[in-house]
């Protein structure tokens, strides 16, 4: 069934993606692959209301409609209901390219954890604020499952509601009277935008809305912007709207995948594909030049878009000696994705020296990252004692594990397909079940057409272990019998994120 001579970076029995597109127009249409939380707080019953929140809210609710965004829009909702709308958000979140919150309303700092506050939150200590509060790690959590891209806008950085006069517990610290939030450390793949930096207050304005909404919603809805380059704008034309007293800041590092919000169908088509190269050669030649800007001042995502342009080499900008030098000023700079394609360079001799000690070692620090690509590569390198590694089957699997759990869709269906066939230590089927279930909500096509299609390449118990996954979470309620019948294959399309009646 599973044979590690199988070609590194590819997956078991991998078919042509093209022959799943027309599968999956036969069988369903995808679920909504954008969806977006819009929370607007202001009409507090314990703290001082706010004004332009609500409007805010409304405005970017409308905004994120109108360019093809699945919206769902909360005002003035209390903490319960607002946490179970964020289990909701959670769950379609996992089967969407893009999750994206925008919260406006309450948020103040405690022990360096941001916390947004509900309508209803009425604290004395910063224990309270803790239990009635939805943390920035609460929200980060709800969008961390989704497949591409994950942004969480805090437009909450108003003055603090709470004083200097709340109860602090022995040890712990409240941002002071003049408000702002802590600076936030999201995981990679993952965007939080501020209102305002660190420690800054965010403006109401003079109007109906704030500046940052308003640079926002218009930004939001510019045809063909890509995501780094249209934050990038927002801060600039808040700083200008403001007199520089205000200066949104995004933190995290997103992939190096490009994204854009707004667009025609025909370009969002061109971005779908997985070949970065291709992608980012789409880039039009004025958001180019932003790039090379932006690369200027160290911004590493901005030298890994433009080293991929160069080492397309059907586009007029191929040039694989300046794509290496690219890729070497971003992996200085500590960008793991950069490590690990200068790597792929140093192995294929491609704009440099073939090197494999190079490449091994680049590798090594992408994966030392946690980058999931990364470590899915060294478990082969391990496994195959390529690079001049000595062959370690049981480091190899200690890899694949890892990047399994990383989430990354080839490592979860290959490491699944492992524990079928005994090779892992101490796991067995409901084990295979688990990573098979994750595979297949990760968005890979080619893990859904492979249990879609050829399903018994994997043992009755294993099987058995995936429909109970997709069981215990509302996708089957047929048999545990480990046959890949009507009902299963109906709950496999819907698990993947297909609207299906089949």
């Amino acid at each position: 069934m599973f044979s590690f001579s199988l070609r590194r970076r590819a997956l078991a029995g991998l078919m042509s993606i093209t022959v799943v597109v027309g599968f999956l127009g036969s069988g369903g249409a995808r679920a909504a692959d954008r969806v977006a939380l819009v929370i607007g707080m202001a009409q507090y019953r314990n703290v001082p209301a706010l004004s332009n929140t609500v409007n805010d809210a409304r405005l970017l609710s409308a905004t994120l409609s109108r360019i093809g965004f699945d919206v769902t829009t909360l005002i003035d909702t209390p903490q319960e209901e607002l946490r179970e709308e964020l289990d909701k958000f959670a769950f379609r979140s996992e089967t969407a390219d893009l999750a994206l919150i925008y919260f406006a309303g309450h948020g103040v700092e405690v022990s360096g954890e941001n916390f947004l506050l509900p309508v209803d939150v009425d604290v004395r200590s910063n224990k309270d604020v803790q239990r009635q509060s939805i943390s920035l790690k609460d929200l980060l959590h709800v969008v961390d499952s989704a497949r591409k891209m994950r942004i969480v806008i805090l437009d909450s950085c108003r003055n603090n509601p709470l004083g200097d006069g709340i109860l602090q517990d022995e040890g712990e610290t409240t941002a002071g009277g003049g408000g702002g939030l802590a600076p936030p450390s999201p995981d990679r793949g993952t965007l939080v935008a501020f209102a305002a930096r660190d420690g800054q207050v965010a403006m109401d304005g003079d109007g109906t809305n704030s500046p940052f909404a308003l640079a926002l919603s218009e930004k939001l809805a510019e045809p063909g912007l890509e995501i780094s380059l249209m934050f990038r704008q927002v801060r600039d034309e808040v700083l200008s709207a403001t007199r520089n007293l205000q200066e949104p800041n995004t933190y995290g590092s997103l992939s190096g995948v490009p994204f854009y919000l707004a667009g025609s169908p025909e370009l969002r088509d061109q971005l779908a594909t997985d070949d970065r190269r291709v992608a980012w050669a789409a880039v039009g030649s004025n958001q180019e030049s932003q790039l090379r800007s932006l690369a200027d001042t160290g911004d590493a995502r901005a030298m890994l878009g433009l080293a991929y342009m160069r080492l397309d080499s059907s586009g007029s900008e191929f040039d694989p000696v300046q794509a290496a030098d690219l890729l070497g000023r971003a992996a200085e700079a500590g960008s793991p994705e950069a490590q690990y394609e200068l790597a792929k360079l140093y192995e294929k001799g491609i704009g440099l020296p073939q090197d494999d000690a190079r490449a091994l070692e680049l590798f090594s620090k992408s994966a030392e990252q946690g980058f999931s690509d990364a470590v899915n590569d060294m478990g082969f390198f391990y496994y195959q004692g390529s690079l001049g590694l000595q062959r370690d089957a049981l480091k190899a699997l200690q890899y694949f594990e890892q990047a399994a759990d990383l989430r990354h869709p080839q490592a979860m269906f290959n490491f699944a397909a492992l524990i079928d066939d005994g090779i892992v230590p101490g796991k067995g089927p409901a084990d295979a079940g688990k990573y098979l279930y994750q595979a297949l909500r990760s968005g890979s096509a080619a893990v859904f057409q492979q249990l879609s299609e050829r399903p018994t390449m994997f043992s009755l118990e294993s099987r058995k272990a995936l429909q109970q996954q997709l069981a215990e979470h509302s996708f089957y309620s047929g048999p545990v019998d480990g046959d890949f019948g009507p009902g299963t294959q109906k709950a496999v399309r819907v698990a993947y994120g297909l609207n299906t009646e089949g």
